[in-house]
This record gives C-alpha cells, sequence and structure tokens, in this order.
C-alpha cells in the first residue's frame, strides 16, 4: 500500500524539485506564480489550480500525475509546531512581533478599522542589495483589507425577523402535513 500522507507526499514533491535542479524563483518565472506560493505548493500548503497545472507540469516534467492530481485537491494547511525553533523562522515572527503593532497602527491610520486577509494574499521574497553592497532580503506581504463591519440592531432584527418569519412558515407547513396524513378515528 502506498503511503499518501501529507508528509510522503512532500517528500515526493521536494525530491522532483531537487532533481530538477530549478529554484522556486525559476518555477515562479516559468509558472507566473510567486516563488513563496510556488514553495507552498511544493510543501502542500496551497492547491494547485486545474488552468496552471500544464505550466506547473512544464516547469517540472518529473511530476507524475498522481502528484500533480494531489496538487490540485484541497491541502490540509497546517504547519509543524517545532518549526518556530528554526532560525529564520523564528526571526520572522520576531519581526512580526517587534513591528507588529506598529504595522496595524498604520493600517489602521491608512484604511480604517480593519485587518489583512491571509487569504487573499500575495507574499514574496526577493534579493537585492543594500547600499552597503551586501546582500539583502526583501519580503512582500500583499493582502486584502478586510474592513470590520458595524454590527447595527436593526440589521439583527430585520435578519431575526426574515428567520423567524421562514421558521413560523415551516412550522404551519409541517403541523399542516402530520395532520392531514393522521388516519381519522371514529
Amino acid at each position: 500500500m502506498e503511503d499518501n500522507s501529507k508528509a510522503s507526499v512532500v517528500k515526493k514533491l521536494q525530491a522532483v524539485k531537487q532533481k530538477n535542479g530549478k529554484s522556486y524563483s525559476q518555477l515562479a518565472e516559468e509558472t507566473g506564480l510567486t516563488n513563496v506560493y510556488v514553495a507552498q505548493l511544493l510543501k502542500r500548503q496551497a492547491q494547485l489550480k486545474p488552468q496552471t497545472a500544464p505550466k506547473f507540469r512544464a516547469a517540472l516534467p518529473e511530476l507524475t500525475d498522481d502528484l500533480l492530481e494531489e496538487m490540485m485537491r484541497p491541502p490540509l494547511r497546517s504547519y509543524d509546531p517545532h518549526l518556530i525553533q528554526d532560525p529564520t523562522v523564528y526571526r520572522l515572527n520576531e519581526a512580526v512581533m517587534h513591528f507588529g503593532e506598529s504595522i496595524k497602527e498604520i493600517i489602521n491610520e491608512d484604511f480604517g478599522d480593519g485587518i489583512t486577509s491571509a487569504i487573499d494574499f500575495y507574499c514574496s521574497v526577493d534579493k537585492v542589495k543594500g547600499v552597503d553592497g551586501k546582500d539583502r532580503v526583501v519580503l512582500t506581504f500583499d493582502g486584502k483589507f478586510l474592513p470590520y463591519s458595524e454590527q447595527p440592531q436593526e440589521c439583527l432584527t430585520l435578519l431575526t425577523a426574515i428567520l423567524m418569519s421562514k421558521l413560523s412558515h415551516c412550522e404551519q407547513k409541517s403541523e399542516h402535513m402530520v395532520s392531514r396524513q393522521r388516519p381519522h378515528r371514529n
């Protein structure tokens, strides 16, 4: 019996990438996706869309039909809690925690009360030279702004009234159906 666990599939996908020798950025260029999204696909953290599958197959011809089909299934998006121990992941977490309050304040100031979507979200990693000539990492987080909605009483009251009306109608219909089905006894 073949092992189709997430870990097993990821191991096979990573082996295909390694055998091919292309970087995430090279694969991104060939598929039209961001480099982080390509990595997410090969870690089974994102779903490969059918319209992108041919580009992915062209970029990684060693991908089997079974692996491509698996990549097109909705993944179990999860993470290993021990991952935080990796220095890069720890520092990213630390940076978000350190700058998070200020980032939040600027989002609220520029957009209003709301959050950045992590679903309608693009992420990429780029390499640039700093003013000192040393390599620098540029992380781009590009998420849709989602404003919090105000919750006026009348909207809830209206919604409740509509639901209660429909429920009452269903109960009346149900009672009518039951009374028609009962045999009459004399």
